[in-house]
């Protein structure tokens, strides 16, 4: 048990940490960055005297904030009746920030620039952060609070009824159909008890607890499944337990699908047919492997089952990589593969930079040519004294790709990195120690000590601002996430292309899957029939997506039938890339031609040019929205990840002190 000696209410009302906002000039070689003023001079001065803290549910449904982009009113309704006035033109010599257009705003108007778009993954608001680090982000009422929904499925780990209630639309959270989906099959457990308690005052909840065969496994996945009544379903997939804490001042995200309309009458009865399998990341296979994942619970899901079968998913671009409970053959022809094994196969279909591609003719590959990727997690499992499962099992299963394979100078295995804080990080986050009840690993038995010795060279900072920390310097440009003092409960699994400048993304991994066996799964074994399988535990879900899946013009396949080229970018502080590059390369505002290299609406050339400006104008740039700052930066010698299962004994910025007893 945690120990807890504190008033809650002295920290429920941090005060915003205000940012000047980034300014985005037209120089060429300029450095965009965002100044950000530290915490008050209070945290480290006048240090207020010692308290203890321990891990408990912090903040009542009652207390609840909404700061992010309400949905509730529908547009028709809140729509100005008189046309908006023209924007005047500005300067970008004002020192105006400009950016790619939008997507709605590519479909409307011709453009000889890049098509762009928005990160799929959007951030969820923080309550003590200011508007600047707040855009595009959601809140839990931004996603619930709309009026139509008139069904809805919750799954998750922990569960508050009152906060979920909350967010609903008050005029009709009386009216919605919702269910409940657990992990706590005991009878006898106390979650299980206190969830029945609380959803036996509302008459519209059914609670569900998951189908869970594993002894150590645990229900992690997070998802709601909304059904709406303009015959529309919506499947937000995201990091956050279902309690008020983990929606405040904590990261987490969101990956929220297109609105699925029902299937035609006669679509719906062709449902069963001998095609080849669809390809992974359009929306046919992400339904076949969605229903699947639904499924496993058995009969507590069937009715969403038979509910969304009438849906078209085919606006959806991703891979569902998700993890069932279970013995699950390698190479039976089930069309959906679980955990580790799911990663890796539908890496198959995902086409990586190929790090020998400057090499004329192959030849050996460069080191700054190495591609990357980094995990980021809230939670590190007992991996075993030796790296044998992580590398051999975790990181082959992340370093695939598509097509045959090649020589290793051409394709070379990426890096590894895992971004995970400090106690220092913890104790200067929003919320302090408070925080680090959520965040979980341990390095105290001399199993988990050489576990730590091998992941050390592997670990970095999460705020990517420590004193002692390795490999960055004063002259570094930092590209900030606004998001360094908002504790990481989010898991993303990112590889990029170079390993150094960090400027492209190859694939990016949204779940709830930490770092650990029970989730990914042990390494081969063999079944009764000697088949390898794989052994996974635990329930989780998550969603990856690449840049290829976005490179066609009019969205309705997944291929580039128009022979566009896509990348993938980091955005900061915002979801959609901003425009960088020379005057040349900028269009001189928002659908204005570019003389004879401007295309028209249908894609089609308007004049003639050279090949290299005909590349530019066809590719599609895709955002992906970072929750952390880069570079990274790696711990130093002295330096360990932060453990909720020891005592910390420095006060936090609030005064506070964590002990565990």
């Amino acid at each position: 048990m945690f120990t807890l000696c504190t008033n809650l209410l002295r920290y429920t009302h941090i005060p915003p940490i205000r940012q000047v906002p980034s300014v985005h000039c037209w120089r060429p070689n300029s450095t965009v960055r965002e100044l950000a003023t530290t915490l008050p001079v209070t945290m480290e001065n006048n240090r207020p005297s010692k308290r203890t803290v321990q891990d408990a549910e912090l903040g009542k449904a009652g207390d609840v904030r909404n700061g992010g982009i309400s949905r509730a009113t529908p547009r028709s309704l809140s729509r100005a009746v008189s046309p908006p006035l023209k924007k005047r033109r500005t300067s970008p010599d004002k020192g105006e920030e400009e950016s790619f257009p939008t997507e709605e705003q590519a479909k409307k108007q011709p453009c000889s620039y890049r098509r762009v778009v928005a990160s799929p993954f959007h951030l969820t608001t923080i309550r003590s952060l200011g508007q600047n680090s707040n855009m595009d982000t959601v809140s839990l009422k931004g996603l619930l609070g709309d009026p139509l929904i008139k069904e809805c499925w919750e799954f998750n780990y922990l569960h508050d009824i009152d906060f979920l209630m909350g967010a609903f639309d008050s005029d009709v959270r009386h009216l919605i159909k919702v269910h409940v989906i657990h992990g706590f099959w005991k009878k006898e457990d106390p979650n299980r008890l206190q969830i029945q308690s609380d959803a036996a005052r509302y008459p519209n909840i059914t609670t569900h607890h998951a189908y869970l065969p594993e002894p150590f496994g645990t229900h992690h996945s997070k998802m709601m499944v909304l059904l709406r009544a303009d015959d529309t379903a919506e499947i937000i997939i995201h990091t956050a337990n279902l309690i008020p804490r983990d929606w405040s001042n904590m990261t987490q995200a969101a990956w929220i699908s297109p609105r699925l309309p029902l299937l035609k009458p006669d679509a719906q009865q062709n449902t069963s047919s001998t095609r080849s399998p669809p390809p992974a990341g359009c929306g046919e296979k992400f339904k076949i492997d969605f229903l699947n994942y639904l499924r496993s619970y058995r009969a507590a899901c069937n009715p969403l089952i038979d509910q969304l079968a009438k849906y078209d998913f085919s606006s959806i671009r991703g891979s569902l990589i998700a993890s069932v409970p279970g013995r699950h053959s390698l190479v039976d022809d089930f069309p959906t593969r679980w955990g580790w094994a799911a990663m890796k196969e539908t890496l198959k279909s995902v086409p990586v930079r190929q790090a020998g591609d400057r090499v004329q003719g192959g030849g050996d590959v460069d080191d700054s040519e190495k591609p990357e990727v980094v995990i980021q997690i809230s939670s590190i499992a007992t991996l075993g004294p030796t790296d044998n499962w992580l590398k051999n099992t975790l990181f082959e299963a992340l370093s695939g790709s598509q097509g045959p394979k090649t020589l290793l100078s051409s394709k070379p295995k990426p890096d590894f990195k895992i971004i995970f804080p400090t106690p220092d990080e913890i104790r200067k986050s929003l919320d302090g120690y408070a925080s680090g009840g959520s965040i979980h690993t341990k390095i105290q038995s001399a199993q988990q000590a050489k576990q730590l010795q091998y992941l050390r060279p592997m670990f970095c900072h999460w705020a990517n601002d420590s004193a002692d920390g390795v490999g960055t310097t004063t002259t570094t440009p930092i590209r900030e996430a606004g998001r360094n003092r908002a504790a990481p409960h989010i898991k993303t699994f990112i590889r990029f292309a170079n390993h150094k400048t960090k400027n492209t993304i190859d694939w990016a991994l949204l779940t709830s899957a930490n770092l650990s066996k029970q989730a990914w799964g042990d390494a081969q074994s063999k079944n009764n029939a000697g088949e390898p399988q794989v052994h996974i535990c635990s329930y989780e879900i998550g969603v990856l997506v690449w840049p290829e899946l976005f490179a066609d013009s009019d969205g309705t396949s997944s291929g580039s039938k128009m022979g566009q080229k896509a990348v993938m970018v980091p955005t900061f502080l915002k979801d959609t890339p901003a425009i960088h590059g020379s005057e040349k390369d900028r269009p001189s505002s928002l659908g204005e031609k570019q003389g004879p290299t401007s295309t028209s609406r249908n894609g089609e050339k308007d004049g003639k040019g050279d090949d290299e400006k005909e590349e530019k104008s066809s590719t599609v740039v895709v955002g992906l929205r970072m929750p952390y700052n880069l570079p990274l930066q790696r711990y130093g010698l002295q330096e360990v990840p932060w453990v909720a299962t020891a005592n910390h004994l420095e006060p936090d910025w609030m005064g506070q002190v964590w002990r565990h007893g």
